[in-house]
């Protein structure tokens, strides 16, 4: 799609959502939800292990909640009990094996729901189709089938190299050595590994393509497969090795989704002032957990103090940086909207597979910030910002979470900015709407309309 087609307006009778802009400095502390990338990882090892276990802390969203109608379809129980969270009930699963088949599983725009669900589908004893919303069929799916035939799944793409496909389970999967080209997301490696305990005789996966995007998303799942007692060997950092074995039954805690709070700590950057963020971890494989290093760089101060990241604005304002995301790239959305007020030009490379997103984020964002009057270029690989002054106007979501909080931001200092769909916020954050009114009511200014 074109840059021109990502600055259209939509229809007059789309009302949108007023972005609220702040005078004051802020002064909060704001909690958010478990992380989604976790959540989903979680499900599915859950649903393949050895007996039942409970996901303490789980994020309910769009895409955990597609993730739980596939498993259901796949007949693996998963019951909603009380727990201490502030956001939700806690997950208690009970695996089924072999999986059931002959079920239709949609996967909305969860990128790891079809990624993640085709890995194990061949362990069905029917067969399992999965399609997805119209507007996440473009998301790449060719370098995963290509995978899964190659240990052994029974899939039917019809030669589309795409969703809809149709994978007939036999009940298991042979497994063995596999190559594939996962520098269009590194889902395709973290379905395959997840999967990977359950084939018949385990998995040697090699990445063979250009740059590996992600990695942190990688690491997360050797570490959640390593907690339930799955020793994964890595002879060089783009090959595993997973011996076939059981997965442990476990209760899981979900730690807070790290990019879901970007917003909310790059907020006290173009607002002023500071934000807290609770139950920041200590370690995590999150891509969110380097803005404890990326927003310094950007003219922040970050500290951790009592278990909570507090992010405060620098007396400097907010820096134009030459930055590789490729470790974090779906924090994009959030350092653009930062960039677009720094004192010199912003550069993020490493970021070239964002295009298969939700939407092509790249064009999105380069389209919405010139429909506001900024000056914003797409890179090969990346893309440029160079600060302007900002009107008012519509910012587009283009059914994208990210984009939409990207449009929050650029509105706290630009009046008039309206999200056509800030709905879309709920693929991985449903209360970011209320979120963000507390967030701004600190400021002492009116909540959205």
């Amino acid at each position: 799609m074109s840059i021109a087609e990502y600055s259209q307006t939509p229809p007059a009778e789309s009302a949108g959502w007023l972005a609220p802009t702040v005078d004051g400095s802020l002064d909060v502390v704001i909690a958010v939800p478990g992380s989604k990338s976790l959540t989903n990882r979680e499900l599915i090892l859950a649903a393949i292990a050895e007996g039942p276990g409970r996901l303490i802390g789980p994020l309910h969203s769009q895409d955990s909640a597609r993730m739980i109608e596939a498993l259901r379809a796949l007949g693996v129980d998963i019951q909603e009990v009380e727990g201490d969270g502030v956001f939700g009930p806690d997950l208690v699963v009970t695996p089924m094996s072999p999986l059931a088949g002959d079920v239709v599983v949609d996967c909305g725009q969860a990128g790891t729901v079809m990624r993640f669900v085709a890995a194990i589908a061949g362990l069905a004893s029917g067969e399992v189709t999965l399609t997805a919303h119209e507007t996440a069929l473009h998301r790449p799916m060719g370098a995963m089938i290509t995978a899964l035939r190659a240990v052994g799944s029974d899939i039917d793409d019809e030669g589309t190299w795409a969703l809809p496909f149709v994978v007939r389970g036999h009940g298991h999967v042979r497994g063995g050595e596999v190559e594939i080209d996962a520098s269009g997301s590194s889902q395709f490696v973290s379905g395959l590994l997840l999967a990977a305990p359950r084939f018949d005789v385990g998995m040697t996966l090699r990445h063979v393509g250009g740059r590996l995007p992600s990695m942190p998303h990688i690491d997360m799942t050797v570490e959640a497969l390593g907690r339930r007692g799955v020793h994964v060997e890595r002879p060089t950092p783009t090959e595993w090795i997973v011996p076939a074995g059981p997965v442990r039954a476990k209760d899981v805690t979900i730690e807070p989704d790290l990019s879901n709070a970007a917003p909310f700590l790059a907020a006290a950057m173009i607002a002023g002032g500071r934000v807290t963020v609770g139950g920041w971890p200590a370690h995590s494989t999150q891509p969110g957990a380097l803005l404890t290093e990326i927003l310094p760089v950007m003219g922040a101060r970050a500290q951790r103090r009592g278990g909570a990241l507090m992010v405060t604005a620098g007396t400097t304002g907010i820096h134009g940086v030459d930055l590789d995301l490729s470790a974090a790239s779906e924090l994009t959305p959030t350092l653009v909207a930062l960039a677009a007020f720094a004192d010199g030009p912003t550069t993020l490379t490493g970021i070239g597979h964002i295009r298969g997103h939700e939407t092509d984020r790249i064009a999105a964002l380069v389209g919405n910030l010139r429909a506001l009057g900024g000056e914003a270029h797409e890179l090969p690989d990346g893309i440029r910002i160079v600060p302007r002054e900002l009107t008012g106007g519509v910012w587009r979501a283009h059914h994208d979470h990210r984009i939409a909080t990207a449009g929050a931001l650029i509105g706290l200092r630009v009046p008039g900015v309206v999200v056509d769909d800030i709905g879309a916020t709920a693929k991985t954050l449903p209360e970011f709407p209320d979120l963000w009114s507390y967030l701004v009511r600190r400021a002492g200014v009116d909540t959205p309309r």
